[in-house]
Formats: C-alpha cells, structure tokens, sequence
C-alpha cells in the first residue's frame, strides 16, 4: 500500500509586501495632489473665430509633462515586481523625465541613476542632482540606451526604460491621464471637442495616449505630431520605415529622437508636420511674452505647429478649437533659446518665424 505524504496546511510563507504597499500608497498621494492641471485659454484677436487652448503640464511639482509618465513608470515597474525596496533605478534620459523620475525616487527612497548626453542643460542636470539622483553622461544620444540597460545589471537595478514603456505603462483608456482630463476641461467651452490636439514627439508615448483616447471615445478630434529638425520619427511617419534613423542630435530638449522609439505608434497619428528649429524658439519668445512667463523650446514647437493647422482653418472659414501642450518652463533655458549669444552661435535666426508668427496671432495672416 502506497503511503500518501501528509500536507501542510499552516500559513506559507510569502514575500513581504509591505514595502510595496508604502509606495503605492506614496505614488497615489502625489496623483491625488498634483495630477490634474489648468487649461489656459488665451485670446489672440487675429484668430477670429477659432479658440486656442494650451494644456499646462509646467505646473506638475517637477515642472513638466513628463511627471505624469515618471509616475506611470515607477507604478508599472512596483505592480510588476520589478522595483521593490532598495532597487537601484535607472534612465536613459535628455533631462525633464529624469527630473520627475528622481523626485520619484527620492520619495520612495530608492537610489536613482540618470543617463543622458553631456549636452543637456545644466538646470536639468542641477534638478536631478537636488532630487537626490546621479548623472551618467555620454558623448552621443544613441549612447544612453546601452549604458541605462548596462548599469542596471551592473546595479541589480531596473531600467526604466521610457522609450519602450511609455505607450504601455499609461492607461490610455482614462484614470485621469492627460487626454482624459483635456476632453473634461473642454466640456463646457464655447467649440467643447476640439478639431485638433498638437503635440511633439519624445518618447511618442503622449501621442499614442492621446491618439488611442480619442479612437476609444470615437471622437472626431485629430491629432497632429509636430517634429523637430534633428529627429527620426517624421521621416517614419512619412515613409513607413520605422527603421530609419538621424545621427544629429536634436537642438530641442525633450523632443526629437535619433531613432524611431517603440512607444511611438504612427497608426493614431492623423498628420505630422517638421518645424524648424527656429521657429520652435520663436515661438516660444512670442508665447512667453505672451502668456507673462517662458515656455520651452518643445512649447514652442507645439505652440507653431498649432498655428499652421489653425492658418488652415482660417482659410477655410472653419471655426473651432484647438489644444496644445505647454511641456515646461522656459526658464530651464535661460542660457541657451533665450539667449542671444547661444543663438549667434549654433547660427539660429528666429526673427523672421516671429515676425510671422505675430502677424499671425494679430492679423490672421500667416504669410
């Protein structure tokens, strides 16, 4: 007779978790503070008709669009296990998520590793170093995936990872993320869905929530990506080849990337336009002076992208809305979009795109 082992039944042992719960709770606080933001509405008197609409990100804690992916990040990497307590965290980063990914670190009390071209700003590079975090520099920005991924193994870290997580860490369906919360600001305006949302592109994660957003509500919205010069993802866009690639480094921080990222999904894109440079600093003069306070250079590159299409829908005698981004505070930038010696120097002329763009937002008139 064959003999049955007998089963323990007691309680089994199980990882504790109760670090985890800490910071759930911890992230949840900071959403419940800070995660909404205004949606300014300034009247331009040449734009007859039409109602422009800047969504201001620059007002999170860590001063950009991008708290809300840092947070999206740390929850997705905490629920599948791969932060816990004492994890080294890492990011390949051109600064502003870096910057909300070390105020995450910090209030988690987790040790935090940056990595980013030695080109990023030195308000930037302060920032994280206040947070508590460390500034791994490389010489190119291809550079920085390899070493992120190379420092969490040799940490025991986890990479963050923003470029491929961004499209899937966000819940694009709602839970307050960003186009949840425009179309719910928007309700009660004069022109409530908005004809276009203009957005640049970083990690392409922002655009494929707000893309996927509107599918899912079946809205007639359209969006517009807006690149920069330096960057891979209108060249994507444009040809179908997510292959391609730019080896000069985009000169608008945040935006523009040498390659085509895996969270950025052309196939919830409507349109892309390439903004020059110099009208990307342009209009981020003109909106700044504007608006009483600087905006950044991605601002402006969203902020001149907005004008065309609005251009468009003037010449049509369309009227309707329109919304936009303020990623960050222009005074990051202090030496360098708003500086004229900085400008003389990588020999960017912004006075022609200002005056056109003045015209524009007096007139009507984008000649």
């Amino acid at each position: 007779m064959s003999i049955i082992e007998p089963v323990d039944l007691s309680r089994p042992q199980c990882r504790d978790r109760s670090w985890t719960h800490r910071a759930i709770e911890l992230l949840q606080g900071d959403r419940r503070r800070s995660a909404d933001t205004h949606l300014l509405n300034p009247v331009f008197k040449g734009l007859k008709g039409l109602s422009v609409y800047l969504k201001d990100e620059s007002s999170h804690p860590t001063g950009s669009l991008k708290h809300r992916l840092a947070h999206s990040l740390f929850l997705y990497g905490i629920c599948n296990g791969y932060i816990r307590e004492g994890t080294t965290v890492v990011e390949a980063s051109s600064g502003s998520t870096a910057v909300s990914e070390a105020y995450f670190a910090q209030l988690l009390g987790l040790p935090f590793i940056a990595v980013m071209p030695r080109t990023t700003s030195r308000a930037k590079i302060e920032a994280i170093e206040r947070f508590g975090g460390t500034c791994h520099f490389v010489e190119k920005p291809g550079e920085v995936y390899e070493a992120a991924e190379r420092l969490a193994r040799e940490t025991g870290g986890h990479y963050l990872d923003q470029f491929t997580n961004a499209e899937r860490a966000t819940d694009w369906r709602g839970n307050n993320n960003i186009a949840e919360s425009i179309f719910s600001q928007m309700e009660c305006e004069p022109h409530p869905v908005p004809d276009w949302i203009v957005m640049s592109p970083g990690t392409g994660g922002t655009s494929a929530t707000i893309g996927r957003y509107i599918r899912y509500r079946n809205l007639p919205t359209r969006l517009c990506v807006a690149d920069v010069e330096h960057s891979a993802f209108y060249d994507a866009y444009v040809s179908g080849d997510m292959s391609v690639t730019c080896p000069t480094p985009s000169r608008i921080e945040g935006v523009g990337r040498p390659r085509v990222e895996p969270s950025f999904m052309p196939g919830v894109i409507d349109h892309m336009l390439r903004i020059p440079d110099a009208a990307s600093i342009a209009a981020a003069h003109v909106l700044s002076e504007r608006l009483f306070r600087r905006v950044g250079g991605s601002t402006g590159t969203n902020f001149y992208g907005l004008c065309q299409l609005a251009a468009g829908m003037i010449k049509e005698g369309r009227e309707g809305s329109l919304v936009t981004l303020i990623c960050d505070s222009g005074d990051r930038y202090a030496s360098t979009y708003f500086d004229e010696d900085w400008l003389r120097s990588n020999e960017i002329d912004i006075a022609p795109y200002r005056e056109r763009i003045e015209r524009f937002l007096d007139s009507g008139e984008f000649v």
